[in-house]
């Protein structure tokens, strides 16, 4: 089968960010399919146009087109608008057996459908966010004809699309509500990537020896985005309340965003930047497997809006994937998960007095740590293998291909 895959914010290990395409596309070569991406460049690059590269037998068609977290909503805009148009002509000449895309932005529907379209083969979408909801209800989308025209553009993603893919229990939830069949619907979440969070050449000490002043301290680890939806300030508070309780506890957050510079400045003000908060540039993902392997606990924060308990954060699956206790802020199906499998603490996003009592209490308890530690591992061998779930995925595209399933 020769897969179309179309994602805007494709990323490889070498970068930093989530890498679900590459991992799944990865894995469709290496079951004999031709899959090929089609992506923008976001960085510096002496490329004008269209420019082909090949990423462990994934064939990659790059767009430079400049984004980051830092622009405006017009400027982000502007970015979606300028890859949605090139990017369906491009599918196109590539030609293929079933066209698969997937958000955010929503905006990767137009593309998509065009290519479906031109080729007369199926569409697969998969939901990676409740778009146009999330941006309403955050106010990154206030405009009422901008409002309107987003939800015309849901509805436009769906009725073209064959099958579609939802990340959380949540968003399949959403898609149906919109009137697409349910039984066209598949729940297939972020995944854990064992293989390498768990190789023998990972070294939790190559990160503290990089960073001398966390040796010897139990290390809370926030690994992500500094975006307006996560709330990573949340942490910021935790710390200053965990000071009171336990001076040896260092709170590292680890990544980039718009949000960043104001989670600093809230550190310094509290009192705790360089003290038990330390605020690190992003890194590859081929090398956060070091960072996870030093951390005591991993966290998943948002801000407290219910739209957001649908998510499928990637660091929560790199924290089972990595064997870690887990700490969240927000309720919903990753919080079920938390507490049924005994994964570590969910805490309220409202209190971080009490949660800085409870994240204590965990790290203070070896038997509980030690069991957030197995039952971690466990899910990400079995229920989240990213192995199984890209068969899953790889067999959904198929059935719209009608090329038969396995």
């Amino acid at each position: 089968m020769k897969i179309i895959y179309l994602h805007q914010y494709f990323n490889t290990p070498q970068s930093s960010g989530g890498t679900r395409s590459y991992e799944m596309a990865r894995r469709f070569v290496a079951q004999g399919h031709d899959v090929h991406v089609v992506t923008s460049w976001r960085g510096d690059t002496n490329h004008k146009s269209w420019f082909e590269t090949e990423e462990d037998g994934v064939r990659v068609h790059w767009l430079p087109v400049p984004y980051s977290n830092h622009m405006s909503n017009a400027e982000r805009v502007r970015a979606f608008s300028h890859f949605a148009f090139a990017a369906g002509p491009k599918a196109s000449k590539i030609g293929g057996d079933v066209v698969f895309a997937t958000s955010t932005p929503l905006t990767i529907a137009i593309p998509g459908v065009y290519a479906s379209k031109r080729l007369r083969v199926p569409m697969v979408f998969e939901v990676r966010d409740l778009w146009p909801e999330l941006p309403i209800v955050i106010g990154a989308l206030r405009n009422p004809v901008l409002k309107w025209a987003a939800h015309r553009l849901e509805s436009f993603a769906y009725r073209n699309s064959s099958q579609i893919v939802a990340l959380s229990p949540g968003m399949r939830d959403g898609v149906v509500s919109t009137g697409y069949p349910e039984d066209r619907v598949h729940v297939i979440p972020n995944s854990s990537d064992v293989d390498r969070f768990q190789a023998p050449n990972v070294d939790g000490n190559r990160f503290l020896n990089q960073h001398p002043y966390l040796q010897g301290r139990r290390i809370v680890l926030y690994a992500g985005t500094f975006g307006k939806i996560n709330g990573v300030d949340y942490l910021v508070r935790l710390a200053a309340a965990m000071r009171t309780l336990d001076e040896n506890v260092a709170f590292v957050i680890v990544g980039r965003g718009k949000q960043k510079s104001i989670v600093t400045a809230a550190a310094q003000s509290l009192g705790v930047l360089d003290k038990n908060v330390f605020i690190l540039p992003a890194v590859p993902k081929n090398e956060m497997p070091d960072v996870f392997a030093a951390a005591d606990v991993s966290t998943s924060v948002v801000v407290d809006l219910p739209a957001l308990w649908h998510n499928s954060a990637n660091k929560f699956f790199d924290a089972l994937a990595a064997a870690k206790p887990i700490m969240i802020n927000h309720e919903g199906w990753q919080a079920e998960l938390v507490r049924d499998k005994d994964l570590g603490v969910v805490v309220r996003p409202d209190d971080p007095e009490g949660g800085a009592r409870a994240l204590h209490a965990l790290l203070h308890d070896e038997n509980r740590m030690r069991l957030a530690r197995e039952n971690s591992a466990r899910l990400a061998a079995t229920e989240f293998n990213r192995g199984h779930l890209a068969e899953k995925l790889l067999n959904v595209l198929l059935e719209a291909a009608d090329i038969g399933t396995r």
